[in-house]
């Protein structure tokens, strides 16, 4: 038995049974049930069907007579009529796929319509929720993360590496609060990102924590004063407009900032 051919035969709809019967019969002019499945290798219990599939489909004639004997129809009509079959079988997969197509487009494009209006909004909690989703905002930067910078902090920015990496690109602007020198590590880390090429600036003090990526993109949070400073829900929310209007404000702040020399010295006088 050519396995080759048999698995070919597959390919354009047949069994397995059925592709060794028939090329046992092309190799002669004719046999009985039982010549073609000892020939073959099929359970006598199945030859008698695998047959008659054969028959159906064209594929073998049977001579009648005191045993049936059955016989190959030519190689290339038999290809022929697997080959027609299985192209009509197509045309009714593209006739039912067309179908189905236009019983669920309407309903795809209704659904697109529905959108709940709140999807661009995100609020989190955890604390190990929103620095990860601090880092996936800063991974998805293109042009610019700009960054009001106030404890209680999502990642400690000595420990920043993901905004390490921007600002070695150039595309970061934070503003701190004074109250940063209180933290001699987190200033440390600070002046370390300022070196790798972060701009940055210090005011007394910042109304919220703020991110905003790329004037589409927004992360806030908002302290509850009642409960706990740092009991702080974070808000994402992807909205253009609104980014826009608080980089105004970011750009106010940054305007009135110093240096991180000149805060430095302001802390220092503070505490003395």
């Amino acid at each position: 038995m050519d396995e080759t051919v048999i698995e070919r035969l597959g390919e354009l709809g047949l069994t397995g049974y059925e592709g060794r019967a028939y090329l046992a019969l092309v190799g002669r002019e004719a046999g009985t049930a039982s010549e073609v499945a000892r020939l073959a290798g099929l359970p006598r219990q199945r030859v008698y069907d695998v047959l008659e599939s054969l028959l159906e489909k064209g594929l073998v004639t049977a001579r009648p007579g005191r045993v049936i004997k059955y016989r190959a129809v030519a190689p290339d009509e038999a290809v022929g009529r697997l080959v027609a079959a299985q192209q009509q079988r197509l045309r009714h997969l593209e006739a039912s796929g067309a179908g189905i197509v236009a019983a669920l487009a309407p309903l795809f494009h209704s659904g697109r319509q529905n959108s709940n209006p709140l999807d661009y909004i995100e609020v989190l909690r955890e604390p190990g929720a929103i620095a990860t989703r601090f880092d996936q905002l800063q991974a998805q930067v293109r042009r610019e993360i700009l960054v009001f910078n106030r404890p209680p902090y999502a990642t400690v920015p000595q420990e920043n590496v993901a905004g390490l990496t921007l600002a070695r690109q150039g595309m970061a602007r934070g503003l701190y609060e004074f109250s940063l020198f209180d933290d001699p590590a987190a200033a440390a880390g600070v002046y370390h990102f300022i070196e790798e090429g972060e701009q940055a600036r210090f005011v007394p003090e910042l109304p919220l924590k703020l991110v905003i990526i790329d004037e589409e993109i927004v992360m806030f949070g908002m302290e509850d004063r009642i409960a706990s400073q740092n009991d702080l829900t974070i808000m994402v929310v992807e909205h253009p407009a609104l980014a826009s209007v608080l980089k105004t404000a970011f750009d106010a702040y940054w305007a009135r900032g110093v240096s991180y020399e000149e805060a430095k010295g302001t802390a220092t006088e503070r505490v003395s």
